[in-house]
């Protein structure tokens, strides 16, 4: 069928030459098609379908049960359907009927079929209100410092303008809630009326244990109180009614997962820098809105004087193993503290421990029932106590570096009953001359294959830089990997 602008253009050029192929021609059509036209006097919107048959309907035989189908299930695919006559009715219809079984189906539906969901498109206002929920990243499969990080984006979006800020994120929780919550709203440089969300367990709990009514935490509600932010949630099992965020959430992951690949690694040094690759796909994306943000701008409140306090804090007592217990993780402190009661400030990344005031130790933070010990705060007593290093439920966590745990291994093998003894006095040392000093040492001996001992290892760090052993430099031959690629080829 022809458009209405190749008719018009048809009658057009007829009127002015006369000639049926030339108009047919400069109106981009077949001259039979032309010339139906010209007789016809009238355009393709007032043609009539054809109702007639031109061939035997291939479907004439299994139609009927086809549509007892149709009846009794509606939600039966139509794929599985047209299987399940082919097997059950061989020779009565073949593969070569799949489309007009489809588009049989198709016209049934519409005429018998039942009601389909209707989406409402909805009136936004600017500055009306913040949408804010986790996506699942882990298929983009980025990396920190050479290891695999599961995460989350926490992402938030203003539905009028599309405006949107993401913030990795190690789990669905209130402290992620925070840190995604301030670092949008300072991005944005204001504060909407309302702050939605769907029905996580960050912002609402059910009041009753045997009802189904659910409120929003007291420490969500301070959360938006310290903003000024109205809280909403949506209706339970409905996240059509968060579709704003449901659907930029797709568009976020593959605009990250465009900008990995044309960054060609997915490697990043820390988190910080990842968070930062993030922000600054966020900010070109939102460059293009600037028209409609400007007008959320002209509305939106302005911010507190202060961010809401993203850490928890957690008073915890410092125990005889010169460990304090924060949610589920053990953390060392110096032992001085054994007894003492300590804050610990408990972020998503990090947690950061205080006394009097004073930061004594600070540590990423671990998964549940995971230890952070550092060998600065206990070694004094190991020293004192070699028998209990074999024993040490974090003995691991003692192996600061690779070379150490290697060191032990190869003291393992030639002094066995005396290597957790030498193997303490090595790391005392690392201690009090530095763990990169030391850790240089050890890797000379063993790339010489010399046992580590303490004296070996006093001698070599008494010696100047210059004179200490190191490796050769190494000195690519470019013949060879022209050997190789001529016996690749």
């Amino acid at each position: 069928m022809i458009t209405e602008h190749q008719y018009r253009r048809l009658m057009n050029e007829y009127q002015k030459s006369g000639q049926v192929g030339l108009a047919a021609l400069k109106a981009s059509m077949d001259r039979k098609t032309a010339a139906h036209y010209l007789a016809a006097g009238h355009g393709p919107e007032v043609r009539t379908e054809r109702w007639w048959r031109t061939r035997t309907d291939p479907l004439m035989a299994i139609w009927p049960e086809a549509e007892a189908w149709l009846r009794r299930a509606p939600e039966i695919e139509k794929k599985l359907l047209f299987e399940h006559l082919l097997a059950t009715r061989p020779g009565e219809v073949s593969m070569r009927s799949l489309r007009t079984f489809y588009e049989r189906v198709a016209q049934w539906k519409r005429e018998h079929g039942q009601p389909r969901e209707v989406f409402f498109p909805q009136a936004r206002q600017p500055g009306e209100s913040l949408q804010l929920d986790w996506t699942n990243a882990c298929d983009l499969k980025v990396e920190i410092a050479g290891e695999a990080f599961p995460h989350l984006l926490c992402h938030s979006v203003l539905p009028y303008s599309n405006w949107e800020w993401a913030v990795p994120s190690r789990s669905e929780s209130f402290l992620s809630l925070k840190a995604g919550l301030g670092s949008s709203l300072w991005e944005l440089g204001g504060v909407p009326a309302h702050l939605q969300t769907d029905h996580s367990s960050t912002a609402t709990h059910t009041l009753k244990r045997t009802g189904k009514e659910r409120g929003f935490n007291a420490d969500y509600l301070e959360l938006c109180a310290h903003y000024k932010l109205e809280p909403r949630t949506i209706n339970k099992a409905c996240p059509n009614e968060n579709g704003d965020i449901e659907s930029a959430h797709g568009h976020l992951k593959r605009r990250v997962a465009t900008h990995l690949a044309l960054r060609a690694r997915r490697d990043f040094a820390s988190e910080q820098e990842y968070a930062g690759f993030i922000a600054q796909i966020c900010r070109g994306a939102n460059a293009l809105r600037q028209e409609k943000v400007a007008e959320e701008m002209a509305v939106l409140r302005a911010l507190p004087s202060t961010r809401y306090p993203e850490a928890d804090e957690i008073a915890v007592r410092v125990s005889s193993y010169s460990t304090a217990r924060v949610k589920n993780s053990a953390y060392s402190l110096p032992s001085q503290l054994i007894g003492a009661m300590v804050v610990a400030q408990v972020s998503e990344a990090d947690i950061c421990f205080l006394h009097a005031g004073k930061e004594v130790a600070r540590y990423r933070r671990r998964r549940s029932r995971e230890a952070a010990i550092d060998y600065r705060h206990v070694i004094h007593s190991l020293l004192r106590k070699p028998g209990a290093f074999a024993g040490y439920i974090y003995r691991e966590e003692l192996f600061p570096r690779a070379v150490f745990r290697q060191t032990y291994d190869r003291l393992k093998q030639g002094k066995s009953h005396q290597a957790d003894r030498i193997y303490v006095r090595i790391l005392a040392m690392a201690a009090e001359c530095g763990e990169d000093e030391v850790a240089n040492v050890l890797g000379g001996l063993l790339r010489e294959d010399v046992l580590p001992t303490e004296d070996g290892v006093r001698e070599r760090l008494a010696q100047p830089a210059e004179a200490q052993p190191s490796m050769a430099r190494f000195v690519p031959e470019i013949a060879s990997y022209d050997q190789l690629l001529e016996v690749g080829s």
